[in-house]
């Protein structure tokens, strides 16, 4: 090999390996892009979300959008139909199996945007605690990972809400179910496959599978079991 043939491969190699460093930087960036900052960012948004519900609720007493009262609570009076707005944060959602301190607001709508801040619910689906099917979806990884514990539900876990006015309290009726991200009976009033037989008030959570991937869907459904005024402090799946 010639002087020049040796220069030239060595600057080959040279860039080569530049390439591949530059390459490999970026993909740790990237990752720790994945996995840190956008759960810094979410974490900051999410909680200022709380924060301006709970300042809101503090004001004054929130109005509850009209539905029927469920067994055993009296019912309201009557009250002027409000729907969620588009993009706005409307409730606070826990669930002890995720630990003591797992809480994350709820907002309406299910994009891009709304999932950086919190939890969605699906636009159509029934109000909280309405007759439905209050329908929620959350990312499993990044953003937060509000769902990343979602395989340990467990049938009888609590999933808490309150709107400001009331607290709601569903059971979990069976483990996460599988599905593809095309089926979206799955939040129908009734789900076919929930093993509900008739109207009720219901709710359904969804959220990624795999872990990271989004090739599939992982579902939990469950079924309004009580509710309580705010007034009278925290339910009992709070307290212990």
């Amino acid at each position: 090999m010639t002087v020049r043939g040796r220069t030239t491969a060595r600057w080959l190699v040279r860039t080569l390996s530049e390439i591949c460093v530059t390459a490999g930087t970026l993909i740790v960036l990237f990752v720790v892009y994945l996995l840190f900052w956008t759960g810094v960012r979410a974490d900051s948004a999410m909680d200022g979300e709380i924060g301006r519900l709970q300042h809101q609720w503090s004001a004054g007493p929130a109005v509850a959008p009209d539905r029927t009262p469920a067994p055993g609570e009296r019912a309201a009076p009557a009250a002027r139909p409000r729907r969620y707005a588009p993009g706005a944060s409307f409730a606070v959602m826990y669930i002890p199996r995720f630990g003591p301190d797992w809480a994350k607001p709820v907002l309406e709508g299910t994009g891009t945007e709304v999932l950086q801040r919190g939890l969605g619910h699906y636009g159509g689906t029934a109000h909280l605690g309405e007759v439905g099917n209050f329908s929620v979806a959350g990312h499993r990884r990044t953003y937060g990972d509000p769902f990343k514990d979602f395989p340990e539900l467990r049938p009888g876990d609590a999933v808490v809400l309150t709107d400001g006015t009331t607290w709601f309290t569903y059971r979990i009726d069976n483990r996460p179910y599988t599905t593809l991200p095309g089926d979206i009976g799955v939040i129908d009033p009734v789900p076919r496959k929930s093993g509900f037989n008739g109207p009720g008030r219901y709710l359904t959570l969804t959220t990624c599978e795999p872990e990271w991937g989004h090739s599939h869907r992982l579902i939990a459904w469950a079924h309004l079991d009580a509710t309580q005024p705010v007034a009278q402090g925290r339910p009992s799946a709070l307290t212990g």
